[in-house]
């Protein structure tokens, strides 16, 4: 299992961009990725997934043609662009991995998880 570390949250206006990153331990290139977040009082949920290759991405309905996920692995580092934020976005954002070719939008699937970055957009 690989260890993650999630940086580049912060607090932002609403219509605003913000730019998370998952830098992992070891290399990832065997492993699909994905973006969580949970707001409080709420449920983990999926928000992106990047597949192995990073041919494939997959997106939450609520984000979908605002954020952006993209993966490095000779950084194995994975990104999260986020535009056009708006206030239900503020939760804590989760990178996860797991040994598959394809990403999965249940976090059950994931074998490694990192402590999470906090994102707090205002109105």
């Amino acid at each position: 299992q690989v260890q993650l570390v999630e940086s580049g949250g912060g607090l932002v206006q609403a219509g605003g961009s913000l730019g998370l990153s998952c830098a992992a331990s070891g290399r990832i290139f065997t492993y699909a990725m994905g973006w969580f977040r949970q707001a409080p009082g709420k449920e983990r949920e999926f928000v992106a997934g990047i597949s192995r290759s990073g041919a494939t991405t997959d997106y939450a309905e609520s984000v979908k043609g605002r954020f952006t996920i993209s993966r490095d692995d000779y950084k194995n580092t994975v990104y999260l662009r986020m535009n056009m934020l708006k206030p239900e976005d503020t939760a804590d954002y989760y990178c996860a991995a797991r040994q598959e070719p394809f990403s999965s939008r249940l976090r059950g699937s994931y074998d490694s998880w990192g402590q999470g970055t906090q994102v707090t957009v205002s109105s």
